[in-house]
């Protein structure tokens, strides 16, 4: 069987499926998702078994460490798929709300009223615990999925995938409605799959990102680089400062909301940059600096432009030095992948000015860029983030996998009796 034919017949049985799951109650949806998540856990032997063959394969293959650690499924994060999914589970449905009601005339209702999607297209990198939030936040937003992970993480999908399907079909969610692909020819012929696929959503390089973009016509919901900044102000409290420095590089280097650049201010560079140093040594993060830290920080690798533009994913960690808060915007501004910055500070004044003026899907004050996350925002999990401005940005949570649909209520109302010579006329009066 064809690569082409295989990913028609995905796609057709992805389309009937939303187009069920479109008209199930929250109540089965909610059931489908504590299922899964109790097969997770009854099966998480077998989880576990599957990713150390995934993490054994890598390591033979010399793949980079920040991967691997990226491609792990242990006992904690057994834990922390099954709670993700069960806070999936207790959101309200985003399906059914109406945004707004306006009445025409008496007797003629526009609902403008949200929806799911319709199947979407998830290209995701080496955590196979994404896969289960991807199709954890689809089903109850009422979305059919096809599924590509790395190739690095093949038997961990595999299995999650089988648990979910399996759990799903027990509990009264359409069979298709969560499926997997394995290839880069599927990859290519989904793209081309307009009739089908509603949206894309990859999660990857930057190149990566830029590469679906350009092969295909579907939208495309991005998510690539982060790079992250931190900047330390000169009002900054000093144990805050080193705080969220650390934690924003250190507690999990590995991930998109990591920060790759801290930027400080000149006029508490040769107090905290010293402190900060230390932290990080104790860590074993490789700093780099531009000029001025290089002259603080003896014996630190010079920074370059392309530092700059750096997503590490890894302990490593270029430092750049500022006059004042406007060149670190626009440093931000130049080199930031539009992702998460944070501000240190406690002149209120300089910090609404940095969240108003820096260009990303989140800005914070005296908080940690690890912050930017789904779970962490209330939303149960996310798909992704996006770093784009259309339709939904940042954490995309479950009001992101919906859109909406007018229902107009009429009474037997016609076109003609609005025109002419002795129209009538339109209310056009919110009612919500």
């Amino acid at each position: 069987m064809s690569t082409l034919k295989t990913m028609i017949e995905k796609a057709k049985i992805a389309r009937e499926a939303t187009l069920k799951l479109a008209a199930l109650k929250n109540e089965v949806k909610n059931k489908a998702l504590v299922a899964i998540a109790a097969a997770i856990k009854k099966n998480s032997g077998r989880i576990i078994g599957a990713n150390e063959k995934d993490v054994t394969e890598s390591k033979k293959a010399k793949i980079s460490d920040v991967l691997i650690k990226r491609l792990l499924i242990d006992g904690d994060k057994i834990s922390e798929i099954i709670e993700e999914i069960e806070s999936v589970a207790k959101l309200d449905d985003p399906n059914g709300k109406i945004l707004s009601q306006v009445e025409l005339d008496r007797g003629l209702m526009l609902y403008q009223e949200t929806c799911p999607i319709g199947v979407i297209g998830a290209i995701f990198e080496s955590r196979p615990d994404a896969l289960v939030q991807i199709a954890a936040l689809c089903i109850k937003s009422g979305n059919a999925v096809i599924l590509k992970g790395g190739s690095e993480a093949k038997n961990s999908n595999r299995i999650l995938v089988e648990i979910i399907s399996d759990a799903c079909e027990k509990n009264g969610i359409p069979k298709g409605a969560v499926q997997l692909i394995e290839t880069r020819d599927e990859v290519s012929e989904m793209l081309k799959m307009n009739d089908f696929i509603s949206m894309i959503i990859p999660r990857g390089s930057n190149n990566f990102v830029k590469y679906v973009q350009q092969n295909t016509s579907i939208p495309v919901l991005g998510h690539s680089d982060g790079i992250c900044h931190v900047f330390i102000d000169e009002s900054a409290e000093m144990k805050k400062a080193l705080d969220i420095a650390y934690d924003a590089k250190c507690q999990y280097p590995a991930v998109c909301n990591a920060m790759e650049t801290l930027i400080v201010h000149k006029n508490i560079a040769k107090k905290f940059l010293p402190e900060i140093a230390k932290k990080y040594a104790g860590s074993k993060v490789e700093v780099r600096g531009d000029e001025e830290t290089g002259k603080i920080l003896k014996g630190i690798k010079k920074a370059t432009e392309l530092d700059w533009k750096t997503e590490y994913n890894d302990l490593v960690l270029s430092i750049k030095i500022v006059n004042n808060l406007s060149d670190a915007v626009s440093h931000i501004n130049k080199y930031g992948s539009k992702h998460t910055e944070a501000i240190v500070t406690e002149n209120k004044k300089n910090a609404e000015e940095f969240m108003d003026l820096v260009d990303a899907a989140s800005v914070m004050w005296n908080a940690s860029t690890r912050f930017a996350d789904g779970f962490r925002y209330g939303k149960g999990a996310e798909v992704g983030i996006s770093t784009s401005k259309i339709h939904a940005r940042g954490p995309v949570g479950l009001e992101g996998l919906v859109i909406y649909k007018y229902k107009l209520v009429g009474h037997g109302q016609i076109v003609g009796d609005y025109s002419g010579k002795n129209a009538k006329k339109f209310l056009h009066k919110k009612i919500k």
